[in-house]
């Protein structure tokens, strides 16, 4: 059995493994080449996807990239798609279950992509990602798991050879993806323990996580999850205005630099941001919801005011 790495040491991955990672709008992705041929895990926000194809066709230098597979469909996990299959006709796709009628029909409502004001171009799917099978990708099978909590129909791809973990959002080194499903009223912080229960019963050496670097300290990220959704637990409005806060910074990230006045009329013509102000704070309107959570992000470092201007910090 493989052994942990040592704290501070290097990490090491597997020769048919490259992680392209690309910081918070874009989501990183894992670009395998092997015996099973070429694979890519995750492709990017929307507005990236021109990058995502120079930085794939770069590293595959000639060769073609045969599949593409999601570990769940939120705009900055799948944005990059429908570039990737322009680019590769042949290429296969494979989502999570539970969606492949939603893509085949392209329902940007369902799919959640109109309501968080988020832009994700329509897709092909051709087939989805079975829980309890196995996906080969590059030299070696993956097991598919089922990983609901930050979204219901997420995976997490498991090699048990290298230990090694695709985790997608259920698990970054500091936390985990907003539950989206608790805030439209289902009871999915229970999703988000069970989910970080498998993770620990794999026992993975390393995560290649959706956000953030590669890491190798898995029981004390699984701790600080674990203490992060007690808190949430406590306190659903923490929650709700942390995703709030989310929301905001993503669209940011994408703006760059937005009126502080044009910031706000998308606030109040975003329904989904509009959902959680209802359910978490319904006696403040959605505009003074919406300043207050800026002052916050300022306040807290993560945005600034430039003039008439928001921007990300």
């Amino acid at each position: 059995m493989k052994q942990a790495t040592p704290p501070n040491a290097p990490i090491t991955l597997p020769s048919d493994l490259t992680v392209l990672e690309r910081g918070w709008l874009s989501a990183n992705n894992m670009l395998f080449q092997g015996r099973h041929g070429t694979a890519l895990v995750d492709s990017g926000y929307s507005s990236h996807a021109d990058q995502t194809v120079d930085l794939v066709a770069a590293s595959l230098n000639g060769k073609p990239l045969d599949l593409l597979i999601n570990t769940h469909l939120h705009s900055d996990h799948c944005g990059g798609n429908a570039a990737l299959q322009q680019h590769w006709p042949e290429l296969i796709t494979r989502i999570p279950p539970g969606q492949l009628g939603e893509v085949r029909d392209w329902n940007p409502v369902a799919l959640g992509y109109q309501p968080t004001g988020q832009h994700c171009p329509p897709f092909k799917a051709d087939g989805s990602l079975i829980p309890g099978t196995d996906v080969a990708l590059g030299d070696r099978l993956w097991q598919v798991h089922a990983a609901p909590g930050h979204d219901t129909h997420a995976v997490i791809l498991f090699e048990p050879e290298n230990r090694l973990l695709i985790s997608g959002d259920a698990l970054w080194e500091n936390g985990f993806g907003v539950v989206f499903p608790e805030l439209d009223g289902e009871e999915a912080f229970g999703e988000v323990r069970a989910t970080l229960d498998v993770i620990e019963s794999l026992a993975p050496l390393i995560v290649l996580p959706g956000h953030g670097a590669v890491f190798a300290d898995v029981p004390e990220a699984i701790a600080r999850a674990r203490k992060r959704l007690a808190g949430f637990e406590a306190d659903p409005v923490k929650h709700a205005r942390h995703a709030a806060k989310v929301l905001i910074i993503y669209k940011l990230l994408e703006w760059q630099k937005k009126p502080l006045a044009e910031v706000m009329d998308w606030l109040g013509d975003t329904p989904y941001f509009c959902l959680i102000q209802r359910r978490f704070a319904p006696d403040t309107h959605v505009l003074q919801w919406g300043e207050a959570v800026i002052q916050e992000l300022v306040k807290n470092g993560a945005a600034k005011l430039d003039g008439p201007f928001l921007m990300p910090a």
